[in-house]
């Protein structure tokens, strides 16, 4: 007995010669939700855990509550970095002005005042390491990392600010318990509700 050839029911597309762009990204047809581009590969998302969307929650929430009209919170969209990067922080602030209506799914780095990625198992080098650099050279001044404390399972953030004369992050601290900055705007989170994740 010889067993059937099974049929595959998804066609990958296969990467041009250099990669991919951020067109491409948009016009691509049946790609996953929040697919995102880094150096021009097509980057998907594993299924995430509770404390990843609960804290998302949180932030967009309290980053709401915090800051004034001049400014809008965004989950989960694209940002253009440059023709071969287009990741979608799971948080970020823009200049309220780059809003340009409902059917919007991108906003360009310029306008972009902080990203915030929560880490997962499946993205902590690009957390930790490719997206910082990405978000850094492309002078977006304000980076959160948010972490899951081993030991209390509460949210920890790493708090980044851009160094103009190298285009890098200088880590500012790590908080928990609550979030405090006074970057982009006073910000001030409680994460205590986070006991409930």
């Amino acid at each position: 007995m010889t067993a059937e050839p099974v049929e595959h029911r998804s066609h990958w597309p296969v990467p041009p010669e250099g990669g991919y762009t951020v067109d491409d990204l948009f016009t691509l047809p049946d790609l996953p939700p929040h697919t995102e581009l880094i150096d021009g590969s097509l980057v998907f998302v594993s299924p995430q855990r509770r404390f990843h969307y609960l804290v998302i929650d949180l932030l967009v929430n309290g980053l709401r509550s915090s800051l004034g009209p001049e400014f809008s919170v965004e989950r989960e969209m694209t940002v253009v970095l440059d023709k071969r990067n287009g990741p979608e922080p799971d948080v970020s602030v823009v200049r309220a002005d780059a809003v340009t209506g409902l059917d919007q799914t991108s906003f360009h780095a310029k306008d972009v005042l902080l990203a915030v990625e929560v880490v997962s198992p499946d993205s902590e080098a690009r957390d930790r390491m490719y997206k910082p650099h990405k978000y850094a050279t492309a002078g977006i001044p304000n980076y959160w990392r948010v972490e899951q404390n081993g030991t209390t399972g509460r949210p920890v953030i790493h708090v980044y600010e851009l160094d103009l004369a190298t285009m890098s992050y200088v880590h500012m601290g790590q908080q928990s318990g609550q979030i405090k900055v006074d970057k982009p705007s006073t910000i001030a989170i409680d994460l205590g509700t986070a006991e409930r994740l």
